[in-house]
């Protein structure tokens, strides 16, 4: 299976709050860059990452899709609700790196878009 087909399948997981299932999808020492903003070491940083961030299950659509050997980039936007109730928006494009068909790295670039809630 292709690379870019695993990760897809993953996020549907994701998208229907299965992170449990997503993480299957990763590497037990996955490493995930937020550039400019985190880093989150291992499988349980993001299991705590999702945790704390996706208060309800993200919305995202993706634009694009290139695969290169063992990377996957994805564009596109990505909607979540902060604890306080309020939606933000964003534009990202997603660096994903695989080792033997497992998520073992992500780099994100992640920039908000103007609140749409005002």
């Amino acid at each position: 299976m292709k690379n870019a087909t695993i990760l897809h399948q993953a996020n549907e997981f994701v998208k229907k709050g299965n992170y449990e299932d997503f993480l299957a999808h990763c590497t037990p020492d996955t490493k995930w860059v937020f550039v400019g903003e985190r880093i989150l070491d291992g499988k349980d940083k993001v299991r705590d990452y999702m945790k704390e961030f996706y208060v309800e299950p993200p919305v995202f659509t993706v634009e694009t899709t290139i695969e290169e050997g063992n990377l996957v980039t994805v564009t596109g936007e990505i909607t979540l609700k902060a604890p306080n109730g309020i939606y933000h928006h964003y534009n990202y494009c997603d660096i994903w790196r695989f080792e033997n068909g497992k998520i073992a790295e992500l780099k994100a670039f992640v920039i908000e878009k103007e609140n749409l809630d005002k």
